[in-house]
């Protein structure tokens, strides 16, 4: 079912008259879509929990570094296939490394419901076992995502993603100085936005438009339609298994460390 995509500028205006219509919505190819959080149909976009907080990343969140935690056993009832997760036929990892195992977020930039769910899956991963690798993989959605999936990749190359990955979130959603949804894409600004964290603005802007960068987008592209990937923000583990359900983002989590378990378990044999 299909809602009406609003204003960001309203939503910063007016959020408590819009909270409760934004917490049930996720993103997909620039629509807000409304989804529980559970799918089953292959054509469905990825959910935003029905009860997540709409609240975006704060201004104030700091650069994270990784510390990886110890191997600890996942908590709740185990995830149920087709309503929490679904395999996906033939799937591989985005950047398999041996004996590691993947998660993969795909995000977009613009999208309101990866913003309110960056302030968990943030400190989630930071902290997850060393035999785990953890990448996000920026969906190129449209006009206004595709500038962003860009700069996410070259941001990638000059190793500036830990600074700039949760700033950039909170400069669209919550300060408003960087172009959102509804806005006109400005690639300039982007990389100016860079600046401010170490990157040389016209090398950025250069690199943006490099054969590189524009080859390792339409890899993203081709990785997330193998993996059934519709909509944002969406969680696979190890190409395998695109996380479904889930009531929060809390317990999108808790069903990703499941399938991590379940992985590890395969891996040791």
């Amino acid at each position: 079912m299909l809602t009406r995509s609003f204003p960001r500028l309203a939503v910063l205006r007016y959020p408590l008259v819009l909270a409760v219509a934004l917490m049930a919505t996720a993103c997909g190819k620039g629509t807000d879509t409304a989804a529980p959080a559970a799918s089953s149909t292959p054509a469905s976009t990825a959910a935003a929990p029905a009860n997540a907080a709409a609240t975006p990343a704060a201004a104030t969140t700091p650069a994270a570094t990784r510390q990886p935690g110890p191997i600890v056993p996942p908590q709740g009832p185990p995830p149920v296939l087709g309503t929490d997760y679904e395999e996906i036929a033939g799937g591989q990892p985005w950047q398999p490394e041996p004996g590691k195992i993947e998660v993969v977020e795909v995000f977009g930039y613009v999208c309101p419901a990866c913003a309110r769910f960056a302030p968990t899956v943030e400190p989630w991963h930071m902290k997850l076992p060393a035999d785990v690798n953890f990448h996000y993989v920026p969906a190129p959605f449209g006009p206004e995502w595709d500038p962003y999936a860009k700069a996410y990749y070259v941001s990638e190359q000059l190793g500036l993603v830990d600074k700039t990955h949760m700033a950039l979130i909170d400069a669209i959603h919550v300060k408003d100085t960087m172009p959102g949804e509804g806005d006109p894409p400005d690639e300039q600004k982007i990389a100016n936005f860079y600046a401010q964290y170490g990157a040389n603005a016209q090398q950025f802007l250069d690199m943006m438009h490099s054969f590189a960068v524009a080859t390792k987008v339409n890899q993203g592209r081709q990785w997330m339609t193998k993996a059934g990937v519709t909509g944002t923000p969406t969680i696979v583990v190890d190409g395998k298994y695109r996380v479904t359900g889930g009531k929060s983002y809390e317990d999108v989590l808790r069903i990703a460390d499941h399938l991590i378990a379940m992985e590890r378990a395969a891996m040791q044999g």
